[in-house]
């Protein structure tokens, strides 16, 4: 069972940055397409940023592009998201996904796992 954890969350001045984790256990090969998404009460969920595990293709909304990095460390079975320049407007529970085999993208999709998301509050 693939167990997915996020931290890094916070409140943060607009222009500050903050970094994502989420921890992946229970994962048993590494041809995932794995996801940061935001979500707000009432608000549909934006996918911000995906990429392959195993390395190669990103892709990122237009609305976070060169401003938010996502990465892996395969040492420590960790996704990240850096997340610079924010915006009040990113304010949102940021929440990491997984699907084996899935494509790399950043449109709406099913994914087979979800993390239980972590706040980031962006201030004026």
């Amino acid at each position: 069972q693939v167990q997915l954890v996020e931290s890094g969350g916070g409140l943060v001045q607009a222009g500050g940055s903050l970094r994502l984790s989420c921890a992946v256990s229970g994962r048993t090969f590494s041809y995932y397409a794995m996801a940061w998404s935001r979500q707000a009460p009432g608000k549909e969920r934006e996918f911000v940023a995906a990429m392959r595990w195993s390395g190669g293709t990103t892709s990122y909304a237009e609305s976070v592009k060169g401003r938010f990095t996502i990465s892996r460390d395969n040492t420590k079975n960790t996704l990240y998201l850096q997340m610079n320049s924010l915006k009040p407007e990113d304010t949102d529970v940021y929440s990491c996904a997984d699907d084996p085999g899935g494509p790399v993208t950043t449109a709406p999709r099913a994914y087979d796992y979800w993390g239980q998301g972590t706040q980031v509050t962006v201030s004026s």
